[in-house]
């Protein structure tokens, strides 16, 4: 009885290295991969602004965006995100104007004003998408977040690909970036057990 108990608590033991051992590793290894293929849209997934400017988080995602978009990645960018209590300004529409200040033609860019997370911002997409007759997208954000918003995309319908940003905040030192795979292995933990259980409540971003 002794012994057998030992061996539940050493393979309990492992399971709990072993699990977010592999989902560090994805994250670690995704990130690390720019994909560039065609596809119907370019999302910039969103981060915080303050009175209509986006943070140095959020510019870099947008700055990359507009170099897929001159590259011919895609003809459309779509920049999601809504606003928090008190704001006055959505994360989309201030990333949509800052995209403009870089010169990307108005008419290419669409707003998505709707979700406060990743899995409510995807979602307002893949329905975006769709009505427009696509189903393919390229998302942009930081590096160590696009393994769980690649998963996310493709759990609402999506064909996804990853270029995440290379320059900002996020990526500046070793000391941020992992913090930032910890962080994200955590995220993904949690958006699998919400998944299991059957809710739809998102790790916040």
């Amino acid at each position: 009885m002794t012994r057998t108990l030992g061996w539940i608590l050493v393979t309990a033991l492992l399971v709990c290295l072993i699990v977010p051992g592999f989902i560090a590793f994805r994250v670690w290894h995704v990130a690390r991969v720019d994909d560039r293929s065609p596809a119907d849209a370019i999302v910039v997934l969103g981060a915080a602004q303050y009175n209509g400017i986006p943070t140095p988080v959020f510019q870099a995602r947008l700055e990359h965006a507009a170099t897929l978009y001159e590259e011919g990645v895609a003809p459309q960018i779509i920049t999601v995100g809504g606003n928090q209590p008190g704001d006055l300004y959505t994360e989309a529409g201030s990333g949509r104007a800052y995209l403009t200040r870089l010169g990307v033609p108005p008419e290419a860019i669409l707003a998505v004003e709707t979700g406060t997370n990743t899995v409510g911002s995807l979602e307002a997409v893949a329905q975006t998408v769709r009505d427009q007759g696509g189903d393919s997208v390229v998302l942009v954000s930081d590096p160590t977040h696009s393994y769980r918003s690649r998963m996310m995309a493709h759990d609402v319908g999506l064909q996804a690909w990853t270029s995440p940003t290379r320059h900002g905040p996020a990526v500046w030192t070793r000391e941020n970036q992992i913090m930032s795979i910890i962080r994200e292995t955590g995220a993904v933990l949690w958006y699998q057990y919400q998944r299991l259980v059957g809710t739809d409540v998102d790790f916040p971003d």
